[in-house]
């Protein structure tokens, strides 16, 4: 297992079912955590949870629509633990809507949530990530192929993985930024997909299984870690061979 003692990981989104376990493995692995989502009840729970007594998590509500609310993440993680080693962009939004009955108002929530909170964040982290930090945007298989019905959301993934090569760039030597493109995860955000279409979609993916919340976990603590010490600009699909396959 790595050690992430004395590290500070600042999660966007954090309350998701994918980020939840995220922010359990790297408090495991003895990582400060910053966690920020727009469901501040909710998160406040999950840290008290993870951290009766706050000395190690701290939680603020945030939009990822808004710069303003990454400002403020950035500032509380500088405040409470010094700085940022890790940054995880959590954050996002997935609806169902065909093109030709899209609102502006759908796009534009769409692309806000899941391409300009990812620009948001990084933006606002950068310059407090210590040397030898990593960054991991959370894309989607959906990025890399499309997706029906969620023409906006695969867009804005696919911008993401544009934009993660881009800031890898611009952060090397000092900082790795890489992404993860999962497929279909045992969350509630693929229970509609499921119902619609879940025998197939199983059956098309060579692992014959979702994959769970710990599995993405494990994969972004790995990109975060030593281990990884000599990877960056990169994505890594954790999807059972359902990209490949299909």
């Amino acid at each position: 297992m790595f050690d992430f003692g004395g590290k500070t990981l600042l999660l966007t989104g954090a309350n998701g079912g994918i980020t939840r376990a995220i922010a359990r493995l790297f408090h495991v692995l003895g990582a400060n955590l910053v966690l920020s989502d727009l469901n501040e009840a909710g998160l406040k729970g999950f840290g008290a949870e993870l951290d009766p007594a706050g000395t190690r998590v701290a939680t603020l509500k945030g939009d990822a629509t808004k710069s303003a609310d990454s400002d403020a993440a950035v500032k509380l993680a500088q405040e409470r633990f010094g700085g940022i080693d890790f940054l995880v962009t959590g954050a996002g939004l997935y609806r169902d809507q065909v093109i030709a009955t899209m609102t502006d108002e759908q796009w534009r929530q769409t692309i806000g949530a899941n391409l300009d909170g990812v620009f948001y964040i990084c933006r606002a982290a950068s310059p407090a990530l210590r040397d030898g930090g990593a960054v991991v945007n959370i894309a989607s298989m959906a990025g890399h192929r499309g997706s029906h019905q969620h023409a906006h959301y695969a867009a804005a993934k696919g911008a993401v993985l544009s934009f993660t090569r881009s800031l890898a760039l611009e952060l090397a030597p000092r900082v790795r930024v890489n992404a993860v493109s999962p497929g279909l995860i045992d969350t509630p955000m693929v229970v509609p997909l499921l119902k619609v279409r879940g025998p197939q979609l199983i059956d098309q993916t060579p692992l014959k299984r979702l994959g769970t919340p710990e599995e993405v976990a494990r994969v972004i603590a790995f990109l975060c870690s030593d281990w990884a010490s000599f990877v960056t600009g990169e994505t890594v699909h954790i999807n059972g061979g359902l990209y490949i396959a299909s």
